[in-house]
């Protein structure tokens, strides 16, 4: 599998230096192994089908315009920023729309109205900039990667191996690490009024 995966690894690498020297034959190749998982993982963050074509679109002229900026890391991992990227992008552009256009009401107990937030737009929210997401901020790149692939992706350890290019052992002792590294990062943030960690 290693090896498939240096094979796999060196074929994107080559694929976006010719892309960032404008070729679209390369583009189309870079698409056709890439967007399939794409659009799986953003359909699991995005319940619109709509949202998630425009995003899937967004994230490949991005690749497109940005080829050249690409700074080796794992082809897999860096489109997944971007598309992740424009999904957020896409979400601020719909709440700046829906207060524009006025907010779908739903009652609230006192008489008056208040819009209506999805369950995941809240837990997402709270994982940027909750203390979840400061949490996150303050463990290494490596095992916030594992967990978001994991946790917040939903992708089975060995589709989080395959996405980082790393092991399936690895993604699984890094997960461990990661989810007490947090649990302590949490801990410092939010303290039981006993003194111990939360």
């Amino acid at each position: 599998m290693g090896g498939q995966r240096e094979k796999d690894g060196a074929g994107d690498a080559a694929l976006l230096r010719a892309v960032a020297a404008g070729d679209p034959a390369a583009m189309a190749d870079l698409y056709d192994r890439h967007a399939g998982w794409l659009h799986a993982r953003l359909t699991r963050r995005c319940a619109d089908p709509e949202v998630v074509r425009e995003v899937l679109q967004d994230t490949f002229v991005t690749v497109w315009r940005s080829a050249a900026g690409h700074r080796g890391e794992e082809a897999g991992g860096w489109l997944w920023t971007i598309a992740a990227r424009r999904l957020v992008d896409a979400r601020r552009a719909q709440e700046r729309a829906a207060r524009v256009a006025g907010p779908p009401l739903e009652p609230e107990p006192h008489g008056g109205y208040e819009p209506a937030a999805s369950a995941e737009d809240r837990v997402l929210a709270g994982l940027e900039y909750g203390d979840v997401g400061t949490a996150l901020d303050r463990i290494s790149p490596e095992l916030r990667e594992v967990l978001r692939a994991t946790v917040v992706d939903g992708l089975s350890t060995r589709e989080a191996a395959r996405l980082l290019g790393i092991p399936e052992g690895t993604v699984k002792s890094r997960a461990r690490r990661a989810r007490a590294e947090l649990r302590t990062a949490l801990g410092h943030l939010n303290p039981s009024p006993l003194g111990g960690m939360a």
